[in-house]
C-alpha cells in the first residue's frame, strides 16, 4: 500500500526504436542562444553567460499530437530547438566530460505567449506564464546518441503551411551543448531525466489555429503538428 494520497502520472517521452519511455525530471531552456535570434529580439549576441528558464515536465507533448492554442493570449510564437536528454548528471560537470551524460536528442518547440512575455519583461516579472503553460513544449521521440552520435552542426528549420519561417545551423549556437551542460550544472544538480531546450535560430513568429508546422534538425528528427 502506498503512503501517497494519490500517484501522479510520470511525464515521459517515447524513445525511437524502443518500447521504453524516457521519464522527465526537469525541463531547462536556454535563452537567446543563436546570435541572429538575439539580435531580432533586440539584444547583443556577445558571449555573456547563458541564462535559463524552465518549463514544466508535463508541458511536453509528443508523438505528433495537436498543439492546443492556449488561453489568455492572442500572440503565440514558435521557436524550433534541438533538445538534449540526460541519462545522468551531477554538479560542476567539466566541459570535456559533459557529453558523457547525454542519452539522446529530439526536436522540440518552445511555444511562447509573446504578449504575456512582453508585459512580464516590461515589469521585470518572471516568464513562467509565458513559457510554462500547458502543452508549451511539443517534442519528437528521443533518438539515442548511440544511433546518431552528437550533432555539432546541421540545419535546423521550421515551416508553417509549407513556407519556411526559421532556418539556422547548430554550429551557430553561442554556447555549445557541452558548455551549456557544464554551466547549468553549476546552477543546479543535473539528474537523469533532465532535458534541455538549446535555443532557437532567428525567424520566430506567430502561429494561428489551423496552421500546420513542420520542423527538422538535420540528422536528428522531424516534428509535425497542427495548431488547433
Amino acid at each position: 500500500m502506498s503512503n501517497y494520497l494519490f500517484t501522479p502520472a510520470v511525464p515521459s517521452l517515447p524513445i525511437e526504436g524502443s518500447q521504453q519511455q524516457f521519464p522527465i525530471h526537469r525541463v531547462y531552456c536556454v535563452g537567446r542562444n543563436y546570435a541572429d535570434h538575439a539580435r531580432e529580439m533586440g539584444h547583443d549576441p556577445d558571449r555573456e553567460p547563458p541564462f535559463f528558464f524552465n518549463k514544466h515536465p508535463d508541458s511536453l507533448i509528443s508523438g505528433g499530437q495537436d498543439f492546443p492554442y492556449p488561453t489568455a493570449t492572442s500572440d503565440v510564437h514558435h521557436e524550433i530547438e534541438l533538445v538534449v536528454a540526460l541519462k545522468s548528471g551531477g554538479t560542476n560537470i567539466p566541459v570535456d566530460e559533459a557529453m558523457q551524460h547525454v542519452f539522446g536528442y529530439a526536436v522540440g518547440l518552445d511555444m511562447t505567449r509573446r504578449d504575456i512575455q512582453a508585459i512580464a519583461k516590461s515589469k521585470g516579472h518572471p516568464w513562467s506564464t509565458a513559457k510554462a503553460f500547458d502543452h508549451a513544449a511539443p517534442c519528437t521521440a528521443l533518438v539515442p546518441a548511440s544511433k546518431i552520435g552528437h550533432p555539432q552542426k546541421g540545419q535546423i528549420h521550421l515551416d508553417i503551411n509549407g513556407v519556411r519561417k526559421q532556418t539556422g545551423d547548430l554550429s551557430s549556437m553561442i554556447w555549445s551543448i557541452p558548455e551549456t551542460i557544464a554551466h547549468l550544472s553549476r546552477l543546479f544538480e543535473l539528474k537523469a531525466g533532465d532535458v534541455i531546450f538549446t535555443g532557437t535560430p532567428s525567424g520566430v513568429g506567430p502561429v494561428s489555429r489551423g496552421d500546420f508546422l513542420e520542423g527538422e534538425v538535420e540528422g536528428v528528427a522531424k516534428l509535425k503538428l497542427r495548431v488547433v
